[in-house]
């Protein structure tokens, strides 16, 4: 055989191997998926990085299919923070020379996956001092910026490039006089919508409608008369067979371990945020399972549940091996809301900041609560800051305070928590010199802050300026 022939065949074979790798791949996933990676994915994405196609829904969409996959996830999250960046600024034409510097339309211009080399604090994947390229003539428009670097826009309290409701100049003079703790430091308190007391008929031991083989296992039974549940009327069938079997059976189809669409048909606001956080991204990634694989010749492998050992974040041994769900923090009959605000998170969690919790001022504040020494509201459990109670108008326009599920939508930019949170109980000052100190960060907030952010003095003192300018 030649030598030509000889190449030719070497690289027909390497084809064909690289080939079947890719089909294996795409048909099987998992490990193998893992393996054809071409970069490492934000922490934000890592959970999700082997659904290829969450984003990647066509195989030679081009940028509009990442943008659309972008916006599919992040789309409400940016009108709800009213964009200051939004892409309708930058198709304005008097906008024309900005967009030729900067492709602000598209999500990928700054935020490009796999990409860890180049890759910087909340996903972005430009130089830090991006700003400059439309905001040059800053520093001699603002004496209060003149000196300074342009990398220090988003990492200095001032402001952040989509989200600014809390360090808006209005807002910031506004609560300029915040005092550190308010007289009334109260978190935000459930306000959910029941059905009328007439129609709300409590069950009893002896109205339990499970099979008689469950009805063995007394400390379920006891767990579940002991909920809300049972006093509302909701009896085993319905969370365990919420649906008829076939017509031709009468019999209710039993579900061993209901799942998260089953707590959905009544707690939807719960779910959906759930599924929009790490928690339960997979769930989402899943749900969409209608997308098709390669070429759209195969069907998308459904991922498994999220497990702490699959976490960036350190998470506690004793945890690994365990999916993560509804049932994960309320448990599976108890539907302990309490536990779950604390116990649930430490139970996985093993970050400093986390272990931290314990004994911090926000923590005896929590124990102060349960114990009947404080008011309701008062106590600052793990839920308070990072699963928050937020005002939802729900489907049938009725105006509740449910919790959001979605344990990291205020967590990036850290500023997001101020008005969510924060601003409940502490003045606005405070509260940016302590999220701006990260050691305080990492001590749960078990101390004061040695950090000073500069940006209520200077919008104070560009408010006094113009005052004086009209006077």
């Amino acid at each position: 055989m030649s030598t030509t022939s000889t190449l030719w065949l070497l690289w027909a074979v390497s084809t064909a191997a690289g080939a079947a790798v890719l089909l294996a791949g795409m048909v099987c996933g998992g490990g193998v998926r893992a393996h054809l990676l071409i970069g490492k994915t934000t922490s934000g994405h890592h959970q999700i990085e082997l659904a290829c196609e969450a984003c990647h829904s066509k195989p030679f969409g081009g940028g509009g299919v990442l943008q659309a996959a972008c916006l599919r996830c992040h789309a409400e999250e940016l009108k709800q923070a009213k964009d200051t960046h939004p892409a309708k600024k930058f198709t304005d034409p008097r906008n024309a020379d900005r967009l030729a510097k900067l492709d602000a339309t598209q999500c990928v211009t700054c935020h490009r996956e796999h990409k860890p080399e180049i890759t910087h604090a909340m996903g972005v994947t430009l130089p830090t001092d991006y700003c400059a390229l439309c905001h040059s003539d800053i520093g001699t428009e603002r004496p209060s910026h003149a000196g300074l670097a342009f990398d220090t826009c988003a990492s200095a309290g001032c402001h952040n490039y989509h989200d600014n409701r809390a360090l808006y100049e209005d807002f910031l003079t506004k609560h300029t006089h915040d005092p550190d703790l308010k007289p009334k430091a109260i978190a935000k308190l459930r306000v959910a919508v029941n059905e009328p007391a007439e129609k709300r008929k409590p069950l009893g031991r002896a109205d339990a409608d499970a099979p008689p083989a469950k009805l063995g296992d007394a400390a379920a039974v006891e767990a579940w008369l002991a909920t809300e549940h049972a006093k509302a009327g909701v009896n085993c069938s319905g969370c365990h067979a919420p649906k008829k079997a076939e017509a031709a059976s009468p019999e209710p189809i039993w579900i061993e371990k209901p799942g998260p669409a089953v707590c959905a048909t009544c707690h939807a606001h719960e779910v959906k945020t759930f599924a929009q956080g790490k928690h339960g991204m997979r769930l989402a990634a899943n749900l969409a399972s209608s997308r098709a694989g390669l070429l759209g010749l195969f069907k998308e492998q459904p991922l498994a549940p999220m497990r702490p050992e699959l976490a960036r974040l350190p998470m506690s041994k004793a945890a690994h091996g365990h999916d993560l769900g509804c049932t994960s923090c309320h448990g599976a009959h108890k539907f302990d809301a309490v536990t779950a605000q604390v116990d649930g998170c430490l139970g996985c969690h093993a970050d400093e900041h986390s272990k931290a919790y314990l004994g911090s001022p926000h923590h005896k504040l929590w124990q102060a609560e349960r114990a009947g020494s404080g008011p309701q509201g008062s106590g600052v459990s793990c839920a308070t800051c990072h699963m928050p109670r937020q005002p939802i108008e729900d489907e049938n326009g009725l105006d509740r305070v449910l919790a959001n599920h979605n344990q990291n939508d205020n967590l990036r930019p850290s500023e997001k928590m101020i008005r969510s949170v924060c601003a409940d109980c502490h003045g606005l000052g405070f509260t940016l010199d302590s999220l701006a100190d990260a050691a305080l960060v990492r001590r749960s907030f078990s101390g004061r802050a040695t950090v000073r952010v500069q940006s209520i003095d200077w919008a104070l003192k560009r408010l006094q300026a113009q005052r004086r300018a009209t006077q």
